[in-house]
């Protein structure tokens, strides 16, 4: 089969023995160093995602996709659920009403949000059912003022279900001040745990105890609660609904309150992978000081082939599939590595657990009990695409330093 001379000759030197041995475990080294690299970048970046994924979930699984809140309380939510309903990015709808304030336990006090929901209907919208730990969500009933603590709350306070607690509301008031709190001791009816930092943060109460809070009738919400199908749509979803509801009516979505936590994750995963691609930029490079040393230790079949008619253009070529060469090899093993790592992580962090006895990821200290990971073709290929090029940059001047040498000279001191 044909083949252009500088691809026979490059893959030839690429496969040949060297006189010079240091020559050939540099080479090597390049390869290994470019594929621990780009190994690397796939683990990491996958873990990265998993963790992103992780937390999606359970964060954006507990706190509303997006709501379409009532200037005023709004005395029948059916209406604006239909209305909602008839978008066809809109999975489900339902009421909710959301205040904030403190808890207060035996002179112990932490703020908290409290949210409150319909026990029958919550499922269609949260995860948060799937995730209680002590009690039930379906004992919230009206008028008994329970409540659904965190895991990390319960924890702090020494909380278990049938315990008391005393929650304190800003209320507006005519005083002076303007404003006075009003305390409601509730009753601790269950507890959840998500593993995240709502576990701490965030309390559940039957929509028309948290009405009678606020001196609402008991059927009156504060807005309808929507689970959409693409959650980076919701922001457009929730405007348009608002604004075919009319001025009494207005949107929020997920970006206003969790937004900066999933822009800082996609920030710190864009930085890790800057820094890592670093890594594969090192050993990259190392192909120059490669390459270099080939140039040296082939400058006698360089000026041979420049007799016998070869161009500067084909000498330069001859050296730039050498490089490519180590480059590709390199970047395939790493790239295949990384993929069968980046599979099996979890599995692999599992073993060391077992063998050594220690929780890496213990529950009681992450709000992961393992390390995830999830594998983005994206991801993989913009991986092995930066080694590709990367490797081929570094082929160029040494390539150029071979086209350059004059096959007088060259055999003189051969």
């Amino acid at each position: 089969m044909f083949r252009p001379l500088s691809i026979f000759i490059g893959t030839r030197y690429t496969r040949a023995k060297r006189r010079n041995r240091f020559v050939s475990f540099i080479s090597m080294t390049s390869m290994i160093g470019l594929a621990l690299g780009v190994l690397a970048m796939i683990v990491v970046l996958s873990v990265m995602n998993g963790f992103q994924r992780e937390m999606s979930s359970r964060i954006l699984g507990m706190v509303p996709h997006a709501t379409i809140v009532g200037v005023k309380p709004i005395d029948d939510w059916q209406p604006v659920a239909a209305a909602a309903m008839k978008n066809p990015e809109v999975t489900a709808a339902v009421p909710f009403t959301e205040m904030e304030g403190m808890l207060s336990y035996k002179g112990m006090m932490q703020p908290i949000q409290i949210s409150g929901v319909d026990p029958a209907q919550e499922g269609k919208v949260s995860i948060v059912a799937q995730h209680i730990v002590q009690g039930r969500l379906d004992a919230l009933k009206p008028g008994e003022f329970g409540v659904v603590l965190g895991e990390i709350t319960a924890r702090r306070f020494r909380l278990n279900v049938g315990d008391k607690i005393t929650l304190i509301v800003p209320e507006v008031s005519t005083a002076p001040g303007g404003i006075t709190p009003r305390m409601q001791r509730l009753n601790v009816v269950g507890v959840f745990k998500v593993g995240a930092e709502l576990d701490g943060s965030m309390g559940l109460i039957h929509v028309s105890d948290a009405a009678t809070m606020q001196h609402w009738e008991p059927n009156q919400v504060q807005s309808v609660r929507l689970a959409v199908k693409d959650l980076y749509a919701a922001p457009k979803v929730s405007s348009d609904i608002a604004t075919g509801l009319g001025a009494d009516f207005k949107a929020d979505d997920w970006t206003h309150t969790q937004g900066s936590l999933f822009s800082a994750m996609k920030m710190e995963k864009t930085m890790i992978g800057l820094l890592l691609l670093m890594i594969v930029a090192v050993a990259a490079f190392n192909i120059i000081a490669t390459l270099i040393m080939v140039v040296n230790d082939k400058g006698a079949d360089i000026a041979i082939l420049r007799t016998i008619g070869a161009t500067p253009r084909q000498i330069m070529a001859i050296f730039m599939v050498q490089g490519t060469v180590i480059g590709i090899v390199g970047t395939i093993i790493g790239g295949v590595l990384g993929v069968i790592a980046a599979l099996n992580v979890s599995e692999m962090v599992g073993w060391v657990e077992r063998v050594t006895g220690q929780h890496i990821f213990s529950s009681d200290v992450y709000f992961v009990s393992n390390l995830p990971s999830e594998l983005q073709g994206g991801d993989v290929l913009l991986i092995c695409s930066a080694g590709f090029i990367l490797s081929f940059l570094a082929t160029v001047y040494p390539a150029w330093r071979a086209a350059k040498i004059e096959p007088a000279h060259a055999l003189r001191y051969s």
